[in-house]
């Protein structure tokens, strides 16, 4: 055969071979060049060592590697350097990490839980698109758009992707219902669903008002605000603002709501960094409830906002801080939206109080150390005695009244109030801990929830229903079918404790937090000392 019959037999093959590479290379230059073309990677000036490396670990690591995990581990190493909070949000993770801030999101509006690998509507939210449709509290969602999503290891982020969504596109559900032999179609039309700030407000006595605030979002303030004028109305002039559990949110709003609470003048806060000039927030005449007398509840789990709010009342002299010294973050994020769809919350200042003090606590040791910082607390006796609370005599201030307060390490309460432990608390710490009351008050909740409706609104389902011996027994029962094993004494000890809290969370499957917290907060001892202090006034 001659050279050139060779030459045109193997053309096509060699032309293969040309184009599976391209392909082959075409995709690896578009990975790498994704990769390094990253906002992060592009904004320092004399950079170039990063991408470099992302490079060279990508064409010669012994496996294969995925660069955009690379780079995402990166952009994180760089940050965990640098302070705990500051953080990488992926494209991926951008609307997780910022919806709950924005005061609304597009969904369906359902509260549920996953239960035996079933999603479980627990409420659902008023006025919105799923209770305009009649899907109910105990209703199960065990198909999206025609696929089966029970019995197959669902996670909450799942449930999550699947029924989310933009405004006005739609979502099939299957829908299970107890009593009824065959799934029931709903087809859902997305819409905007609220969230928010205000867990709970209302009267809880002729002229003591409770709100209960869980986060500051972008709706925070109006929120107070609509809440506050609702309690006056009502003859409501003394107010337990309760921000415990509240891990912070907006700057912004922060400041709009102490503000509210102090007179005209008062600074509320400043903020300073290396690169962000003193920047001070001072109240206005116009807040709500200026004059009035105010408690504010915080722990160990109140933080940022929260904090801000806290020690603007406190170094004012303007009302208590009740409960016990809170998280200690002192450090103001700025987040920048990137090309990619991805984000960066950087730190970029920190927050003084009116007194001067910076609240920070210090992070020296690593994230791990500084998130652990609750059991190191725990294991120093702080969260049972006030006296084991090491404060610094080099961060003491003082407020224009001489009340000596502190800095490094978040608000010190003016009134301690300790955990609830001891022999007769071990129990119900146990069955807490492991989550054994709110599942048996869920599951006690869905076997009756034909009988518990009939009883009425909350008011008559609180007069009506009560934590019997028969239904206490069945807890214990249950308790030992889950692997706690108890003594007669500790048992009988935690009753009226457990009791209560059984109530509660019944209460709040079927009338949601407005059904929770009147109960729960019967036997809650910093609410109740709140009261105590209010009562003086």
């Amino acid at each position: 055969m001659s050279e050139k019959r060779r030459s045109f037999i193997y053309l096509p093959i060699a032309f293969a071979l040309v184009l599976i590479l391209g392909i082959v290379l075409g995709y690896y230059l578009l990975r790498v060049s994704f990769v390094l073309n990253h906002p992060l990677l592009k904004m320092g000036s004399k950079g170039g060592s990063i991408p470099e490396l992302i490079r060279y670990i990508d064409q010669n690591y012994v496996d294969t590697v995925n660069p955009e995990n690379l780079q995402k581990e990166a952009i994180d190493g760089m940050l965990l350097s640098l302070d705990p909070h500051s953080q990488y949000i992926p494209a991926s993770e951008f609307h997780d990490a910022n919806d709950p801030l924005m005061g609304n999101f597009d969904g369906i509006g359902v509260q549920f839980r996953i239960e035996h690998d079933t999603i479980v509507v627990i409420n659902t939210v008023s006025g919105g698109p799923s209770e305009k449709l009649g899907i109910l509290a105990g209703d199960r969602i065990v198909k999206v758009d025609d696929k089966n999503v029970a019995n197959i290891k669902i996670t909450n982020e799942m449930v999550m992707k699947k029924l989310k969504g933009p405004k006005g596109t739609k979502v099939k559900v299957g829908i299970f219902r107890k009593g009824l032999k065959k799934l029931i179609d709903f087809t859902i039309t997305r819409d905007v669903i609220p969230t928010w700030s205000i867990d709970v407000s209302y009267a809880v006595s002729k002229n003591t008002g409770y709100i209960k605030l869980s986060k500051f979002s972008a709706t925070t303030h109006d929120e107070l605000v609509e809440s506050m004028k609702k309690l006056k109305k009502e003859g409501v002039n003394k107010l337990i603002l309760d921000l415990r559990e509240n891990s912070g949110g907006y700057l912004n709003e922060a400041i709009a709501v102490a503000d509210e609470f102090l007179p005209a003048d008062k600074l509320i806060v400043y903020t300073k960094g290396l690169h962000r000039p003193k920047q001070v927030a001072t109240s206005t005449s116009e807040g709500e409830w200026d004059n009035l007398p105010v408690v504010v509840l915080i722990n160990e789990n109140s933080a940022s906002a929260s904090e801000i709010v806290a020690g603007a009342i406190q170094d004012n002299d303007r009302g208590e801080i009740i409960g016990r010294r809170s998280f200690g973050k002192g450090l103001v994020q700025e987040q920048i939206n990137l090309s990619d769809g991805s984000a960066l919350r950087l730190t970029v200042a920190r927050y003084y109080t009116p007194t001067g003090r910076c609240i920070q606590k210090p992070y020296t040791k690593g994230a791990d150390d500084y998130y652990m910082e609750y059991y190191h607390r725990y294991e120093d006796g702080e969260l049972e005695r006030a006296d084991s609370i090491k404060m610094v005599d080099s961060l003491k201030f003082k407020t224009p009244k001489g009340k000596i307060v502190y800095g490094g390490g978040g608000i010190m309460p003016d009134i301690f109030i300790p955990i609830e432990k001891g022999p007769n608390f071990k129990f119900f710490n146990e069955t807490f801990r492991k989550g054994l009351l709110y599942q048996f008050a869920f599951d006690y909740t869905d076997q009756h929830r034909q009988e518990l409706k009939k009883l009425g609104d909350f008011n008559a389902f609180d007069r009506k229903f009560t934590v019997t011996p028969a239904i206490y027994s069945e807890f214990v029962a249950y308790t030992g079918k889950n692997g706690i094993s108890s003594k007669p004494e500790e048992v009988k000890a935690s009753t009226p404790y457990i009791s209560d809290l059984i109530k509660a969370y019944v209460a709040r499957n079927l009338f949601d937090d407005k059904g929770f917290y009147p109960i729960y907060l019967r036997t809650d001892k910093g609410f109740q000392r709140a009261v105590q202090e209010l009562s003086k006034k």
